[in-house]
């Protein structure tokens, strides 16, 4: 039998990512209704190791289901890439008094954790990055509000530009995973998408050839996704209007696909992981993440977890590219 939980720390770490508000809503009141007090951490590890924190009741996570960010704020921390932040960190989870800390964050945030645990800290991580770019879950808080932001972005451009009869070269988010380009493209009808992983086979004159391609059928309007880690949009773009002629306009999102509303299935997977956080807390579950594979939601052991291989894009590419003709 584990010893009674009495004390959690939670923070937000990394980006912030749509549905960090309603993960928190979850851990707090799952945790109260254990008994459990919970210490809101201010700035994610920065605030940790220069102690900003408050206690968190079930009030101050009223009415913030819907609200994008997070009200625990984030920031990248530094000291955590040091050992002498690692172990002030780890002093400040003891003076505190905390069972347990519960990290919301992405891969970098992860990591941190799993440094933690090495030094004695009890850590339980909730992905949240909107760029999807954990290998060990199928999904990660913020990534369908960034898709459904992007898309609707898109669609507003491909009707003005469509109007005008131009080329779209629009940038979404990402950093350096093709899942928020490949859903994109998908869903918003491009001709191409550029990723990190095909950057080298999909070339800017393949591109451009592919254009005047599409001309000669008779189509008047392209789109093209890049993703943020090829980057390069607006010279991309000159490089297609100075060839073909077709005049080309660049967009980048940027943090647009940041912010907003979290959509509904933001909300429901990261309420479900917040509650089962404490659960797997509670049962005295360590070092573990909670992610979400083939419908279903597990704890799975925090280094078995960070050292999964990529996943498979599933051929979106190749599907994004039938669709296109």
């Amino acid at each position: 039998m584990s010893e009674k939980i009495k004390k959690i720390g939670l923070l937000t770490s990394g980006g912030d990512a749509p549905g960090m508000n309603a993960a928190i809503r979850a851990v707090v009141r799952t945790a109260i209704s254990h008994g459990i007090e919970v210490i809101g951490v201010k700035k994610g590890y920065d605030g940790l190791i220069n102690g900003e924190f408050r206690e968190l009741k079930t009030r101050d996570v009223s009415e913030i289901i819907g609200r994008g960010g997070t009200i625990l704020y984030t920031a990248r921390c530094e000291e955590m890439h040091t050992q002498e932040g690692l172990k002030k960190a780890a002093t400040v989870y003891d003076v505190l008094g905390l069972d347990a800390l519960i990290v919301i964050g992405g891969d970098g945030s992860m990591k941190g954790a799993k440094e933690l645990s090495k030094l004695g800290v009890n850590v339980i991580g909730i992905p949240g990055t909107i760029d999807l770019d954990m290998n060990c879950t199928e999904y990660t808080i913020g990534f369908d509000t960034a898709v459904n932001t992007g898309a609707e972005a898109i669609s507003r451009l491909r009707d003005t530009s469509s109007s005008h009869q131009r080329c779209s070269v629009i940038e979404v988010m990402g950093r350096h995973a093709p899942y928020i380009a490949y859903w994109c493209a998908m869903v918003s009808g491009a001709e191409e998408v550029l990723v990190p992983d095909r950057v080298d086979e999909k070339g800017k004159n393949e591109v451009i050839q592919q254009v005047l391609e599409n001309r000669s059928l008779g189509k008047f309007h392209n789109l093209i996704i890049v993703a943020e880690g090829v980057g390069g949009s607006q010279e991309l773009a000159k490089d297609i209007e100075d060839i073909t002629g077709i005049e080309t306009r660049a967009t980048i999102l940027g943090h647009l696909q940041r912010g907003g509303s979290p959509t509904a299935i933001d909300r429901m997977h990261a309420s479900v992981m917040g509650n089962m956080a404490v659960e797997e807390a509670v049962k005295g579950n360590r070092n573990c993440i909670i992610v979400f594979n083939k419908g279903r939601y597990e704890a799975l052991d925090m280094d078995e977890a960070l050292s999964m291989p990529p996943k498979d894009d599933g051929g979106l590419y190749d599907v994004i590219k039938v669709l296109s003709r």
